[in-house]
């Protein structure tokens, strides 16, 4: 997977890197935001990891119907997590990769996100929303993960802190 159509993003989240893991996976669906911005808008239902490599990333719809929007390639608890990521409007055989990094530092955890693979996205592919190639598109996926994971620090200090 390439990584010159990237985007990186961190956070540090005030827990230890094992609940981070956790937080991230096991509560996807409680933290990362509803709306046409951050999920498919034909799919209502709950956000959620199959546990383990090989697993799969799936949205719900309506009625439960799981929809699967990536693969887990490699799952290290408290340290890795790797999958693959198709946005509804992808072509079969487009898609792109997303990895997160779990680092213990002496105020928690630090989680860094890269997204990479959007060369492999045509220039006027619609979840470029326009931008093209360039850096406005690429600022606006970093922004995208910025906002997801201020929701991802907020849950993760929420559900320490009660």
């Amino acid at each position: 997977m390439s990584g010159t159509d990237s985007v990186t993003v961190s956070t540090l989240v005030a827990v230890d890197a094992a609940t981070a893991f956790e937080v991230f996976t096991a509560e996807t669906d409680l933290w990362w935001r509803r709306g046409p911005r951050f999920r498919h808008p034909g799919r209502p239902g709950a956000l959620r990891f199959e546990p383990g490599e090989g697993g799969r990333l799936v949205i719900e719809d309506a009625a439960g119907v799981p929809e699967e929007i990536g693969r887990i390639l490699v799952w290290k608890p408290a340290e890795r997590l790797v999958f693959s990521w198709r946005a509804a409007s992808f072509e079969p055989g487009q898609t792109t990769e997303v990895e997160i990094l779990f680092r213990a530092v002496a105020e928690g955890t630090r989680v860094t996100i890269e997204h990479r693979g959007f060369d492999a996205l045509p220039a006027d592919h619609t979840a470029r929303h326009g931008l093209g190639t360039g850096e406005a598109f690429l600022g606006m996926m970093g922004l995208c993960w910025a906002d997801l994971f201020v929701a991802f620090g907020d849950h993760a200090r929420r559900g320490r802190n009660e």
